[in-house]
């Protein structure tokens, strides 16, 4: 039996914000959210671009991680993104 995983991830958007968020399928996600059917707040910051994310063998724990991503200041999101490899130059 395949363990189901669990996914925080974190998108940048045209206009270079952050929205980070929960899934059990990344990529379908991020299709979704560039179809205008993810979230209100990406639907109109299209297009969005995946730049980190983080694989949780239970929701709890994907869910904790997105939660406090989303309540961080924008310094500290990028110091997060920074410290988990993504380049500054990428957001």
């Amino acid at each position: 039996m395949t363990e189901k995983a669990y996914y925080f991830y974190v998108l940048v958007c045209a206009d270079r914000s952050f929205y980070g968020g929960f899934t059990t399928d990344v990529m379908k996600r991020v299709a979704t959210h560039n179809a205008g059917k993810g979230a209100k707040y990406t639907k109109l910051r299209r297009p969005v671009r995946l730049l980190y994310y983080e694989t949780f063998a239970d929701k709890s724990s994907a869910l904790k991680a997105e939660y406090a991503f989303k309540h961080q200041s924008r310094l500290k999101k990028e110091r997060y993104l920074i410290a988990h490899g993504i380049e500054s130059t990428q957001f």
